[in-house]
């Protein structure tokens, strides 16, 4: 049900909360810096002067040029997230908050003219509203800046406007709970209220943020969005909703408080030792987190759904793996169940397609597919969507783990063990399923293929070289017949997103189909030299043969 504007004179009628009535902007005194405009919820681009110039550079995108009177349907990028930046008019409260710093009326003037004709404009169900102007999260965010704006504008235009804004955030059909928006939308909610004094929307924005929180965020520090890179994110959109709360005089709930204490280890468990994350989900490989205080643990096995482990902390050389399981694929996940990273010597070697935009493209919808993942495929099977997975066997010692995943996303088991060893760098991968299994092994696009042969392919850049040797089990002979991909368009694959908005060709090796497959990954030599007995494998690396067993369908 659409909120009724003309009987929102209550709200419109209210005293400020905080300083009593606001001093119109042409007589406004010396500014002073406010709680609702100061601190980090805005963004750094586009800077004020940009802003007073017409021109709006958001995501990264060249700046586009939309003089004084803007046109509240453009689109220039054909962009959801673009549209999303631009509705959510935190470009119009960067102008009020540096009018807070500097004085400078002319940014106060600007930012009312923006805001008044986007109220004016884009009303609540209006029929020639933008589509994007009413969505959750554009305006969870606009929100807060329309509370800095009315610091200074007193109108009831912007009163009234605000309580839409509070009615459309307080709708339970609206929220988006356990899940980042939704904790944008208790901001934004938690700031109205806070603002016009009104108990009952602080109190829903409190109550609600906490049960949200507690849904995204598990005892464990586990961001669930599937995203690890959305862990800063709400990291930092905690931080603002602390102060939120402080400034509100509120105390902040002790829950609240321990989730967010519990992210940083996710976020750095996620980090690989050249500092960058690990590119899981709906996150690109450019993230590089800052100032998070690290676990003393070199493996940390998160119930979430994820594995991730490394030799040492503090050493780019280190080794550095992850693994997916868990829940069925949602919010910012992709189908990347059973798939593994890794990072040793120095170099990314086993990545992933990684994230390349929100945009509903062939592209995007295939970097979310299993064949943009290193994952094993049951050859002749359907895959079904969103299946979870278990985790159903793990041994972690100090220079060895080895952990078993099995799941039904095939209609029949499939199952992947993994071992990695640290004292000579190996990752051994063994796969099994109810009939054949063919697997895909995403190398970083700074290597390039040296050979492929015999069951080997060899990867490499300058004079360093890595090796991935495939084996058919159980009679653990070479297996021959992969095919290397770079760069193909008709179906996509062989491509790596580096960055948003952004596709690199990359090479992929797509393994032949075997009943049950044995992958080895040996960083460091071109000529490893795989032999063996019984159920024993030894690998001779450049540093020394690694043993291990297969029992079953596990590695040990």
């Amino acid at each position: 049900m659409r909120p009724r504007t003309h009987a929102l004179g209550l709200i419109a009628a209210l005293a400020l909360a905080s300083g009593g009535p606001a001093v119109p902007a042409e007589a406004a005194q010396a500014p002073t810096r406010t709680p609702e405009c100061q601190g980090d919820w805005l963004p750094a681009t586009p800077t004020s002067d940009d802003v007073m110039n017409g021109e709006l550079s958001f995501l990264d995108r060249p700046a586009v040029k939309v003089g004084t009177k803007v046109n509240w349907s453009l689109d220039p990028y054909k962009s959801r997230s673009w549209q999303m930046v631009f509705q959510s008019l935190r470009w119009m409260g960067r102008l009020v908050a540096d009018y807070e710093a500097t004085g400078k009326q002319a940014y106060l003037n600007r930012a009312i003219e923006i805001a008044k004709d986007w109220v004016e404009k884009n009303p609540y169900g209006g029929r020639t509203t933008n589509k994007y102007a009413w969505m959750d999260h554009p305006t969870a965010l606009r929100a807060p800046a329309l509370v800095c704006l009315s610091r200074y504008v007193p109108d009831a235009w912007l009163k009234d406007s605000l309580a839409v804004h509070a009615k459309v955030l307080a709708d339970p059909r609206f929220y988006k709970i356990g899940h980042n928006h939704g904790l944008d939308q208790d901001i934004g909610l938690l700031r109205i209220g806070c603002r016009y004094n009104q108990k009952g929307w602080k109190d829903l924005a409190l109550s609600r943020m906490v049960k949200s929180m507690k849904l995204d965020i598990d005892s464990e520090g586990s961001l669930r969005e599937q995203a690890p890179r959305y862990a800063i994110y709400v990291h930092d959109r905690l931080r603002v909703a602390t102060d939120t709360i402080k400034d509100c005089d509120l105390k902040v709930p002790d829950d609240l408080a321990r989730r967010w204490d519990g992210l940083p280890k996710h976020i750095t468990a996620a980090t690989q030792p050249n500092g960058y994350m690990v590119p899981l989900g709906d996150g690109p490989p450019n993230i590089q987190p800052a100032g998070f205080t690290h676990s003393s643990e070199t493996v940390q096995v998160f119930k979430a759904g994820y594995v991730f482990g490394r030799t040492a902390w503090g050493d780019p050389q280190s080794a550095y793996y992850s693994i997916r399981f868990g829940p069925g694929m949602k919010y910012h996940g992709h189908e990347d169940h059973l798939g593994v990273t890794y990072y040793a010597q120095g170099r990314n070697l086993l990545t992933e397609a990684g994230f390349h935009s929100y945009e509903n493209t062939p592209y995007r919808r295939w970097t979310m597919t299993p064949e943009a993942h290193n994952v094993p495929v049951v050859v002749g099977k359907r895959f079904r969507g969103r299946t979870p997975s278990s985790l159903v066997r793990r041994s972690v010692g100090k220079d060895r783990q080895s952990f078993t995943l099995t799941d039904k996303a095939y209609g029949v088991s499939r199952t992947r063990a993994v071992l990695v060893n640290h004292d000579q760098d190996v990752m051994a991968v063994l796969d099994t399923a109810g009939g054949k299994v063919r697997n895909l092994w995403h190398i970083d696009p700074s290597l390039k293929v040296v050979s492929n042969a015999g069951g080997s392919v060899v990867v490499g850049e300058g004079s360093w070289r890595a090796t991935l040797v495939q084996l058919s089990m159980p009679s653990c002979k070479p297996i021959g017949g992969q095919k290397v991909v770079r760069g193909q368009t008709n179906p996509y694959q062989g491509w790596i997103s580096p960055a948003y908005m952004q596709k690199a060709p990359a090479p992929v090796v797509v393994s032949p189909a075997a009943s049950s497959l044995l992958t080895i990954i040996v960083p460091g030599t071109a000529k490893p030299d795989v032999t063996c007995s019984g159920r024993t494998v030894i690998v001779h690396t450049s540093d020394g043969p690694a043993t291990f067993k297969i029992s079953g369908s596990d590695l040990v």
